[in-house]
């Protein structure tokens, strides 16, 4: 089976990022063919500073690698590097209802928030399409917010093979529901967007401040609380197994129980979670060179499985003649 899911490097990746998808991404490596990619043109919706593009990019691939990705055992490269998603991404917008586009609640969702309107942002889901179908991808892992993207590749590929005769694979969206959507420090969805999220690799002082604001009820310490409302008990359970889960739940019911307490408990957890992978990411940032001799191969394995789909595209299409 052939599994593809990308990460966008705009901003410091937070736990958000890792339980939503680039945990799974790393367990996939052992169930199937992994196909993983940095979404930087998908970054560009919400990040115009070059440097800070380029910057994010590498760290968002040293995170990866560090995580426990192996660029050995799965195909693991920079979006950008691969530029027959632009040539597919203008294929599949002639068979792109504007329809199609104009119900994506993501695009109304961003707007709404204040993220200006462009092009880009109302395309998205095209060029969202062009990754998974460039690779025949059988399994996309998304959260509840792109599912509808994904629907939006399967009804594109649909027209297409209508049209052409079969020359994509229909995807099938993959969620968690336990994890499907990790809640912010508001309870929002956590996202760079909402300036809500807990960071990956930062000092143990901005991890204690960015755990110490997760909004909670004014609930009296003595008072019993209730575990499936309060935004710190579902952060903490994405790091407990099920009997410490009931455990806290317990305590949470029993009352006695005051959040800051619950709260230093938890950065220690997410602290002592991440210490063991922080050496190791360093380690890659330092050695650029060979970061980049990663990446290049990474993008050549990812072209040779590209350029087989674009041949039968331009030939299909009457772009090869």
């Amino acid at each position: 089976m052939r599994i593809l899911s990308g990460i966008q490097p705009s901003g410091t990746l937070h736990i958000g990022n890792y339980f939503g998808m680039m945990k799974k991404m790393i367990e996939y490596q052992e169930q199937g063919e992994l196909f993983c990619f940095i979404a930087n043109y998908h970054a560009m919706t919400s990040l115009s500073d070059g440097k800070a593009l380029a910057k994010g990019t590498m760290e968002a691939a040293a995170n990866f690698l560090a995580l426990g990705l192996d660029p050995e055992q799965s195909t693991f490269w920079v979006q950008s590097d691969v530029p027959e998603v632009q040539e597919l991404t203008w294929f599949l917008s002639n068979f792109t209802p504007m329809g199609l586009l104009e119900r994506c609640h993501s695009y109304k969702d961003k707007v709404s928030k204040g993220i200006p309107a462009n092009h880009g942002l109302f395309a998205y889901p095209v060029l969202m399409a062009a990754d998974i179908l460039m690779f025949n991808s059988e399994k996309v892992p998304v959260g509840k917010d792109q599912k509808q993207h994904v629907e939006v590749t399967r009804d594109i590929a649909l027209k297409v093979n209508n049209h052409y005769g079969d020359i994509f694979t229909i995807p099938e969206p993959d969620i968690d529901d336990e994890v499907a959507t990790v809640p912010g420090l508001d309870g929002q969805k956590m996202s760079k967007s909402y300036g809500n999220t807990i960071d990956l690799f930062q000092s143990e002082k901005q991890l204690r401040k960015q755990i110490m604001r997760i909004v909670t009820d004014p609930t009296p310490v003595e008072d019993p609380k209730n575990p499936d409302t309060c935004n710190v008990f579902q952060i903490f359970r994405l790091f407990l197994p099920q009997e410490e889960q009931a455990a806290l739940r317990a305590r949470y019911t029993a009352g006695g129980l005051s959040y800051g307490e619950v709260k230093q408990e938890l950065f220690e957890t997410v602290r002592d979670y991440f210490i063991p992978f922080t050496a190791r990411r360093n380690a890659i940032l330092e050695d650029k060179e060979t970061l980049h001799k990663t990446l290049d191969m990474g993008a050549q394995k990812a072209r040779y499985a590209a350029s087989k789909v674009m041949r039968k595209i331009r030939k299909r299409a009457g772009l090869a003649y």
